[in-house]
């Protein structure tokens, strides 16, 4: 079957054309899923260092596979540091998601290490961000500028208010709503929901007026309207994990077990 997706290199562009993406968050440790995932037709994945045991081996293999799948591989680092957001650069990575980004300096920083003009990303010729060469140094550079997409999740309450000061930081591509931090933020309160809701909407709106795209994760059919209609356009379909789980207990369930 042909793939009639747009190129992986071409994420981004895309993000930033608001055209409507799908992916998901890749926490095995395996490039089968990966090739799966890529048939089946989504348009990127997020390999997740954060909440996964996925060294820096395992992240190399695992962009290998995206890219060869022609699925964009973005990578959600542990923690920011130039050399954690170097490592995914060089093995391949289209696209860099950091967590707990709650301050303009730190979106500035973040900025900076992935980009070569106007930022301090290290240079190296030979790797498979260039292609192993193919592409001179400074095409290489240049591609990389444009290609690389910048994500800060806004999960903290003190980044609420500071959403779009983040989001006009030059260098960042787009906003993801991390639903889930906000909400373990509220604990056991009962109206954590409604929240965890309006503060969405306020980060939405941060980002519309900033000119700046929204990721966000549904977990289910009516709050994938909700995001969207909050103006998401790249959304995030649970993870491997959750795939499994989901089939294997309605397996289970059908079975009769």
């Amino acid at each position: 079957m042909s793939d009639q997706r747009p190129h992986f290199s071409s994420f981004r562009e895309r993000l930033l054309g608001r055209q409507r993406m799908f992916g998901t968050f890749v926490k095995l440790p395996t490039t089968q899923v990966i090739e799966m995932l890529g048939q089946i037709g989504y348009d990127f994945i997020i390999i997740d260092q954060e909440h996964a045991p996925l060294d820096r081996a395992m992240t190399d293999l695992m962009i290998f596979a995206a890219r060869a799948s022609n699925l964009a591989p973005i990578v959600r680092i542990a923690e920011f540091t130039e050399a954690n957001v170097l490592s995914a650069l060089d093995c391949g990575a289209m696209g860099i998601m950091v967590p707990h980004v709650a301050s303009v300096e730190k979106a500035t920083a973040i900025a900076r290490a992935c980009h070569y003009s106007g930022g301090s990303r290290g240079f190296v010729g030979l790797s498979r961000a260039s292609n192993w060469g193919s592409a001179g140094p400074t095409q290489h550079m240049a591609l990389q500028d444009s290609q690389v997409a910048v994500i800060p999740m806004i999960e903290d309450q003190q980044a609420i208010d500071l959403a779009g000061d983040i989001a006009r930081v030059e260098g960042i591509d787009a906003l993801f709503i991390g639903r889930g931090d906000l909400t373990a933020s509220f604990r056991d309160d009962p109206e954590a929901p409604a929240k965890v809701a309006d503060i969405s909407r306020r980060v939405a709106a941060a980002a519309k007026a900033a000119d700046t795209p929204l990721m966000m994760l549904p977990t289910s059919k009516p709050d994938f309207e909700f995001a969207t209609s909050l103006g998401a356009t790249a959304i995030v379909l649970s993870s491997d994990h959750g795939f499994v789980r989901s089939a294997a207990t309605v397996a289970l369930r059908d079975y009769g077990a």
